[in-house]
């Protein structure tokens, strides 16, 4: 059994270039390459993704001596693609719809089918060389938007794999994401692997928001239960590998660097702003702000640069030239308008950099302006603060970008405020010095503890633990074997109990009585299990005694209304178990009620010793938010009741705390010496069922999820053939 690491993404770590005839092999630069070391140091691995070369018909020869030369000198595995693909898939769907509609930008987002074909189409090809590697035992980590269908290929092809994925980009909100023409096939792409990872709380949460709503999947706590599998949606904010930027005093070429720049800097202050050509980036207006900042503070002309470093990026999409003949005309008005022959304001440098020219960079600079407009991460952000080995320097930050949630010593700013940036830069260039240090020494003791190699680690320790949770729920899953068992068991006893609850178990819950009521198959199925006459049949259900009158009345089982409240036996009449009052109705009615106003699509149900506030029907993303403020509520108010708050299936209902379903099924425990008990629900009121069940009975959530009970069930089509089989 292999275990080693496959890791895929679009582009392979290093390019291939062709040279005289031969091919030359360079590393290439980038976040995901740098965060990825330490999992090529640390674990067995191999990196499957497109190597930077078009295929052709005629080039069949090249491509197979690249594959040889890639296998033995680095173990990387290139997926091959023809420049029509490339188009399509990189430039076309990737970059001019997922990107933009990712960042916010809806008016830059291009809709093309034939853009979403190929796009299909180079996934798959990724698919066919990830199965040709890949060995039982293999855990496959797949990287960002350009690969959303594979992790769905894969597991359709390889059901147990190991599969995580890592989002570098945004997850947009709801509403953006749903502007997506194939929002659902994307969705269902993602959940074909186990851990779905995100750079943030928020993106997780967008996530989260969009399989509820577009695929109707909820999730408790990140986890999200498909079928026979539980999937985790997480964050992971990436690091950086901060001993390489802060420890470079013994690097020679960064400190050449450092003193050349010092030399032909002299006494400015220097801003920079490092970023790859995008107008994500907020560049343009960037350079707006430090216009306005010019005018609006005249003392600094002449005492301030702005170092602007824009890495060419994606220089074939019409968006990027506009782009950068913008930037270029903003430079040249700046320039013209302040600068003189003895100060340029704005340094301008439209090319890549190597480590030593960024580092030194960093190392001026007394202020970084990083300002994008959306931004998964930023790394920039990270890499300055972690190269300010003097502790002077501060870092002016977009609140749009996922380093803003740990970066919190930063000057914070919305992008599109320019008074805010204007103000931040006078903030940055007069911040006292032990100011800038107690900042940077807060943020580089972050930095150096959540590295690149602990985003990893987190990661793959994620994935093992929900691949051990999904092996749990396997075993506890009713499957032929254990459907035997109780069977077996069934048949060979001579006095048995089954406890069902209603809504969710036996039927689907819907809310309203006349929705919910039992089809004529429930019947009859009822019927042919009570005409046992070793079967004692329990319905317990939080409907009123009333309605289950007229659905169960007829039928000689045992009924339990309001999860508790009231027990029928044998036909007789209705009793409590102990007295009630509701008198408590008076101070919480009124509360439920505010809730109602506030909330549209929500009631409250009203039973004889109990109050129900429903939100089945609310809008998903206000209900669950609802829910937590009115249980925060109701737990100051009901302590003084001795009431019970019940978090239940979109609803939440308050009783008094010695009502509950363990206490009732105990009354029928304590009826008879029972060798077989059955008991199925769905909902935390059915966890005090199970607690009170005697070590034999065969105890059923139905759904996956964490629970006391033995035995899980899928889903609620799997419970009436359950109960056909004992007969």
């Amino acid at each position: 059994m292999s275990n080693k690491i496959i890791i895929v993404s679009n582009r392979l770590p290093i390019s291939v270039k062709k040279n005289n005839g031969k091919f030359k092999y360079e590393r290439t630069v980038g976040g995901l390459a740098s965060g990825l070391d330490s999992v090529q140091k640390l674990h067995k691995s191999t990196w499957v993704g497109w190597p930077g070369t078009y295929s052709y018909k005629e080039d069949k020869g090249e491509q197979k001596k690249i594959k040889s030369q890639l296998k033995s000198k680095f173990n990387y595995h290139p997926v091959f693609q023809s420049q029509i693909d490339v188009e399509k898939y990189y430039h076309g769907y990737s970059n001019s719809t997922l990107w933009p509609l990712f960042h916010y930008f809806t008016q830059n987002t291009v809709y093309d089918r034939g853009f979403w074909r190929t796009y299909k189409k180079v996934n798959k090809l990724f698919f066919d060389e990830v199965i040709r590697i890949y060995e039982t035992g293999d855990t496959i980590w797949i990287h960002d938007y350009h690969l959303m269908m594979l992790p769905q290929m894969l597991r359709e092809k390889l059901p147990k794999a190991t599969i995580g994925f890592f989002l570098h980009i945004p997850f947009p909100s709801y509403e953006i994401f749903r502007l997506l023409p194939q929002r659902e096939e994307i969705l269902r792409g993602l959940l074909g692997a186990d851990v779905v990872g995100f750079q943030t709380y928020e993106y997780t949460r967008h996530f989260l928001t969009s399989i509820y709503r577009l695929l109707g999947h909820d999730h408790h706590l990140g986890q999200i239960y498909l079928g026979d599998r539980v999937i985790k949606a997480d964050a992971f904010p990436i690091g950086i590998d901060f001993d390489k930027f802060n420890k470079v005093h013994d690097n020679a070429r960064v400190q050449k660097e450092t003193a050349k720049l010092k030399k032909k800097i002299g006494d400015y202050k220097v801003i920079l702003s490092i970023d790859r050509l995008d107008y994500t980036k907020g560049i343009a207006r960037r350079l707006e702000a430090f216009n306005e900042f010019l005018e609006r503070y005249p003392k600094y002309k002449e005492k301030v640069i702005l170092i602007l470093v824009v890495v060419p990026s994606r220089t074939k999409i019409n968006e990027y030239l506009m782009m950068k003949k913008q930037i270029d005309e903003l430079i040249g008005n700046i320039n013209g308008k302040y600068g003189d022959l003895d100060w340029t304001p704005v340094w301008y440098l439209y090319k890549g950099l190597d480590f030593p020219e960024l580092v030194a960079l960093y190392r001026v600079a007394d202020v970084c302006l990083v300002t994008p407009l959306r931004d998964g991460m930023n790394l920039i952000a990270k890499e300055y603060i972690a190269s300010k080995t003097q502790g002077r320097g501060v870092l002016i930050l977009s609140e749009m970008v996922g380093a803003a949630e740990e970066l919190n010593e930063a000057l914070i700013i919305n992008p599109n405020n320019r008074s805010e940036i204007i103000e931040a830069i006078k903030e940055a260039l007069t911040m006292p010095k032990y100011e800038q240090q107690k900042r940077i020494h807060a943020i580089q003791r972050e930095l150096s503890h959540f590295n690149e190699k602990l985003w990893s680690k987190n990661f793959m320790v994620r994935l093992a633990e929900t691949k051990k949770l999904q092996k749990d729920l396997q075993v506890k899953v009713v499957g032929p074997s254990i459907t035997k068992e109780i069977k077996d068991s069934y048949q060979k006893s001579k006095k048995r109990l089954l406890l069902l609850d209603y809504d969710g178990t036996l039927t689907p819950f819907v809310g309203s009585p006349e929705e919910a009521k039992p089809d004529e198959d429930l019947i009859n199925l009822l019927k042919k299990l009570e005409s046992d006459p070793k079967n004692k049949v329990v319905i317990i259900s939080g409907r009123d005694r009333d309605t289950l009158d007229k659905w169960f009345g007829d039928l000689d089982i045992g009924l339990v209304a309001e999860h508790g409240v009231w027990i029928r036996e044998n036909g007789n009449k209705w009793v409590m178990p102990e007295e009630l009052s509701s008198d408590w109705k008076r101070e919480i009615r009124p509360i439920l009620d505010r809730y109602v106003e506030r909330t549209p699509g929500s009631f409250v149900e009203e039973k004889a010793f109990s109050l129900v506030w429903h939100y089945r029907k609310v809008d998903p993303a206000l209900g669950p938010v609802r829910k937590r403020e009115l249980i925060s509520v109701l737990d100051d108010v009901t302590n003084n009741f001795n009431l019970r708050i019940l978090d239940g299936n979109k609803v939440i209902e308050i009783k008094s705390a010695s009502v509950n379903k363990g206490r009732v099924v105990s009354h029928w425990l304590a009826k008879g010496k029972w060798d077989f008990i059955i008991a199925l629900g769905d909902d935390t009121t059915d966890e005090d069922t199970f607690s009170v069940l005697p070590e034999k009975a065969f105890s059923i959530k139905v759904g996956l999820g964490q629970s006391q009970a033995h035995f899980n069930l899928r889903s609620i089509k799997e419970v009436r053939p359950l109960l056909r089989e004992l007969k």
